[in-house]
C-alpha cells in the first residue's frame, strides 16, 4: 500500500453474521474503497462490550463471523488492512490519553447517549464503558492518522466529535521533536483531524418495512440461501392503500419498492413500476422480481465466503497479518503522541 494514498479508517461491532442493511451501508462502499486508499477495516469487539458486557460468550464466534463476511463481501487482505480491535492495544492507550483531557459535558451530550440508553431496555448502562465510548471511538480513528472516516450523511455529526478531541489534544500538546523533546518546527499536528468521506447508504427498509436491523428481527443475512430470502420476502409489508389484487399501487411509498432501487436493474424497476401503477402484475410477482436480484448480488459474496470458511487457518493468518500491519502503524502515531504529552517512549 503506497505512501501517498490517503488513509481510511473504519469499523463494526461483531454482532453476528452480516444482513443486507450492513452490507449497503459499509461494506459495499468499503470494497470500493480500499482500490482508492490505503484502508484499515477493524471489528470493534471492544466497543460490543460497551452495551453487551453482561454476557461475552458470543463475541469471539460473532467476531468469526463477521471477518469471513467481510472477505465474502470482497476486502482484499491485498489492498487493505483487517484485523480485531482488541488485538492492537494502542487503541487503549490513546484512549485512556483521551479520558484525561475530556470533558465530561462532551460525552453526555453526544446524541446517542440517552437514546440508547432509552432504547436499549433489561442492561444497566450507566457505566463509564457506555459513557466514554466515543472516546475509544476516536481512539480506534486517530490511532492511524486517518484521513478520512466513511460515512452516509445522518453520521457526520458522530465524526465531529472525534475532531473536536483531536483538536483539543493538539492544543495540549503541541508535535514535539523526539530528540529534544521541545516544539517542532513542522506545523502538523500530532494528531490531524479526520473528514468525512460522504459513502452512498441508500433505504434500506427491512421485511417489515422498518430500516433493517437485527433488534428488529427484519433482516435478509448476507448467508441467507435463496429459498430463505423469498420466504422472508413473501410477507414484507407493501404499499397499505393496495388492499386487492386490482387495486392499483405506489412504488414510492412501497418497501419492496426501496428494494427494487438498490438491487433491481433499471429495466426491472421499470417493469414493476408499471405493472404496480396499473394493476397489472400482484405484490407477490413484484416480490419475486427484487428476489431475483437480490440472490444475484449474494451469490458470489456466499461463494467467496464459503471457502474461506473451509480454510480457517487463512482467516487467522489473514487477521495476524492485519495486527501486524496494524500495530505497526499505530505505534508509529504512539511515539509522536508519548513524545508530545511527555511520557516515557
Amino acid at each position: 500500500m503506497s505512501d501517498l494514498k490517503k488513509r481510511v479508517l473504519s469499523g463494526m461491532r461483531p454482532t453476528g453474521k452480516l444482513h443486507l442493511g450492513n452490507y449497503m451501508g459499509a461494506l459495499y462502499n468499503w470494497v470500493r474503497l480500499q482500490r482508492e486508499y490505503e484502508c484499515y477495516f477493524f471489528i470493534a469487539d471492544w466497543h460490543a462490550l460497551t452495551t453487551d458486557y453482561a454476557d461475552t460468550s458470543q463475541v469471539r464466534e460473532n467476531t468469526r463471523e463477521v471477518i469471513l463476511d467481510f472477505l465474502g463481501a470482497g476486502l482484499d487482505p491485498e489492498q487493505c488492512t483487517m484485523f480485531v480491535q482488541s488485538a492492537v492495544k494502542e487503541h487503549a492507550e490513546l484512549f485512556l490519553l483521551f479520558t484525561m483531557i475530556t470533558p465530561l459535558g462532551w460525552l453526555e451530550r453526544v446524541p446517542t447517549y440517552k437514546e440508547q440508553q432509552e432504547n436499549i431496555t433489561g442492561r444497566d448502562l450507566s457505566t463509564y464503558g457506555f459513557l466514554g465510548y466515543p472516546l475509544l471511538q476516536a481512539a480506534d480513528i486517530l490511532i492511524y492518522q486517518a484521513d478520512f472516516v466513511p460515512v452516509g450523511q445522518d453520521q457526520v455529526a458522530h465524526v465531529e466529535l472525534t475532531r473536536e478531541i483531536a483538536r483539543r489534544f493538539n492544543q495540549f500538546y503541541p508535535k514535539q521533536s523526539r530528540e529534544l523533546r521541545a516544539p517542532s518546527t513542522d506545523a502538523e499536528a500530532v494528531l490531524p483531524e479526520p473528514q468525512v468521506l460522504l459513502t452512498p447508504s441508500p433505504k434500506l427498509p427491512g421485511t417489515d418495512g422498518r430500516k433493517m436491523s437485527k433488534s428488529y428481527g427484519n433482516t435478509i443475512l448476507l448467508t441467507d440461501p435463496e429459498p430463505v430470502i423469498r420466504q422472508k420476502l413473501k410477507p414484507m409489508v407493501t404499499d397499505p392503500a393496495r388492499i386487492r389484487r386490482t387495486d392499483p399501487g405506489n412504488p414510492e411509498v412501497c418497501p419492496v419498492f426501496d428494494l427494487h432501487k438498490v438491487f433491481s436493474s433499471v429495466e426491472t424497476q421499470e417493469r414493476a413500476r408499471e405493472g404496480c401503477t396499473t394493476a397489472s402484475i400482484g405484490c407477490i410477482e413484484c416480490k419475486s422480481w427484487v428476489a431475483d436480484a437480490i440472490v444475484a448480488e449474494l451469490v458470489p459474496i456466499q461463494e467467496r465466503r464459503a471457502k474461506y470458511e473451509k480454510e480457517p487457518k487463512l482467516v487467522t493468518d489473514i487477521l495476524e497479518g492485519g495486527r501486524r500491519r496494524a500495530s505497526a502503524r499505530a505505534e508509529q502515531t504512539m511515539h509522536e503522541v508519548r513524545a508530545a504529552v511527555g511520557l516515557n517512549d
